[in-house]
């Protein structure tokens, strides 16, 4: 069960990214990291990834593995797409040099590849990229994911609008008896209404069934080091000081120097999800066209892969 994983407070998770629907690239990530020793896969609540992510468990003979959803609420970062207002436009090319998915190409964004990191909208000089919300409607696809068996739904809850929040936190709550997690920030939250947010989601629910992803910067683990990965441990700390029966989570600019950056803070964790620094460090590998052939080409992304792993469970 996913809760024996996360009692033994060394769970390390893949985030493949909410908005990432690039099948493909979630089926090697998946296969890939499986192979290296990680158990805990978050994807986006899409049938086909999902889907794509059983194959490769399969693929790489790994059958106690767990998989969590994610889905949000309007505006909150992980379900924005990124659009490009060809007005403003030049096609210069400096969006498409900084996205981490490979998104954007020609100035065309590919959806399916955008998971509303904000790295193209920072570096615009023609304030010419803005984004949409493409929150999941919870009616169309919470039924099917149900039915697939999920082990864990996670709700991103970074928004200020409270009545958007609880309202759909009740119906994943009515529909759903597994391991839910929370994925909050202090964004556009104080400290204080980031707990009682978190305080009024789990009034409800059972001691340690609820895992709280403490996200101290969304999409930011571009990097290996302490400054990137602070936020996420002073969120942490936040989460840790309250005092709740959850589950405790980083994320939000993790790396391989996230849980010793925790240890000296005396930060209590279960585990360390990571996305972006994750993604980044194999990308290369990927991206090529042998990489179901070439066995060199996963040895070498396993080499690069088994150290962040094995900073988070060893």
């Amino acid at each position: 069960m996913l809760k024996d994983l996360l009692d033994t407070n060394h769970c390390f998770k893949l985030v493949c990214g909410a908005g990432n629907e690039d099948v493909e690239e979630v089926k090697r990530l998946v296969y890939l990291y499986a192979l290296a020793g990680c158990r805990f896969f978050d994807l986006s609540a899409n049938d086909d990834v999902i889907n794509a992510a059983r194959e490769a468990l399969d693929l790489a003979r790994v059958y106690d593995a767990y998989l969590c959803v994610s889905v949000g609420i309007k505006n909150d970062p992980h379900v924005n797409k990124a659009v490009i207002d060809y007005d403003r436009c030049v096609n210069c090319g400096s969006c498409e040099a900084v996205c981490p998915q490979g998104a954007i190409h020609y100035a065309k964004v590919k959806k399916y590849k955008c998971i509303g990191c904000g790295r193209c909208w920072k570096i615009c000089s023609r304030a010419a990229i803005s984004y949409i919300s493409e929150e999941k409607n919870l009616d169309e696809v919470l039924p099917s994911i149900v039915d697939k068996g999920i082990d864990c739904i996670e709700f991103h809850a970074m928004g200020t609008d409270d009545d958007e929040t609880f309202s759909k936190w009740k119906y994943i709550n009515d529909n759903y008896e597994g391991i839910l997690s929370i994925c909050t920030s202090r964004g556009k939250l104080s400290d204080e209404a980031l707990v009682e947010r978190i305080k009024k989601m789990i009034e409800n629910r059972k001691p340690y069934t609820t895992i709280v992803q403490a996200d101290g910067f969304p999409m930011s683990g571009g990097d290996d080091n302490y400054k990137s990965t602070l936020q996420a441990v002073a969120t942490a700390e936040i989460v840790q000081n309250a005092d709740l029966p959850v589950y405790l989570m980083l994320s939000g600019g993790t790396n391989t120097k996230t849980t010793e950056l925790a240890k000296m803070c005396e930060i209590s964790y279960c585990g360390v999800a990571v996305g972006s620094y994750a993604r980044k460090i194999v990308k290369r590998y990927l991206d090529r066209s042998d990489f179901w052939k070439n066995s060199r080409v996963l040895e070498d992304a396993l080499e690069l892969v088994k150290p962040l792993i094995d900073s988070v469970i060893l």
